[in-house]
């Protein structure tokens, strides 16, 4: 069921965190009134009271860098909200990824794409491109893998952007395949990555 904010605590004004939807990194914190939430909702990109201002400030609308609303909850007191977003670019406005000078790194956002690998995986599509691949197994898979990083290797070397992007995404994409394939998942090669770094 969802939850009502009682804008009537905290002489109106509320905390709202705010949260990577997809790699569950928190980006800040502002506050909201009424006006603020509801605009929030029927605009689907964030948008705070400004205490120092006195007036509402949608984020992103100087930087460009909005935050598109994905879902907004209610704690269990009525009074802190949580939204959970996309954002489309750095959120702090030193230019850090967050207003905890945290990474917010680029991987984490592949959970929704793992998730439907997996899904192929454990429930087979007669039409579905990853179900066949899984069907044809390890070596078919290993084969597709080898053959987008010759592909994006060979685009490297050109000026095409979207070419290039397009080489770098099926490699991704046959990558996490691969990793499904083996029992893996991108978590398991990023606590590798981050051992080799604390040492």
């Amino acid at each position: 069921m969802n939850k009502t904010p009682d804008f009537s605590k905290s002489d109106g004004l509320l905390p709202c965190i705010v949260q990577d939807a997809l790699s569950g990194k928190v980006l800040m914190l502002g506050y909201m009134n009424n006006e603020a939430y509801e605009k929030t909702i029927s605009d689907k990109r964030v948008t705070f009271f400004s205490r120092s201002k006195k007036r509402l400030w949608t984020k992103g609308e100087t930087s460009g860098n909005f935050l598109e609303l994905l879902e907004i909850l209610v704690d269990c007191d009525n009074d802190t909200i949580l939204a959970k977003v996309k954002p489309t670019g750095p959120v702090c406005h030193t230019g850090a990824d967050t207003c905890f000078d945290e990474r917010n790194l680029f991987f984490t956002s592949l959970d929704w794409l793992e998730k439907i690998i997996a899904s192929r995986k454990s429930t087979p599509s007669e039409g579905s491109y990853t179900s066949s691949l899984f069907r044809q197994g390890i070596n078919k898979i290993a084969q597709k893998v080898g053959e987008e990083a010759v592909e994006l290797v060979i685009e490297a070397k050109d000026n095409d952007r979207d070419r290039f992007l397009n080489e770098a995404a099926d490699l991704m994409f046959h990558y996490l395949i691969l990793l499904s394939a083996r029992g893996y998942e991108m978590k398991d090669v990023v606590e590798v990555l981050r051992t080799r770094h604390s040492k």
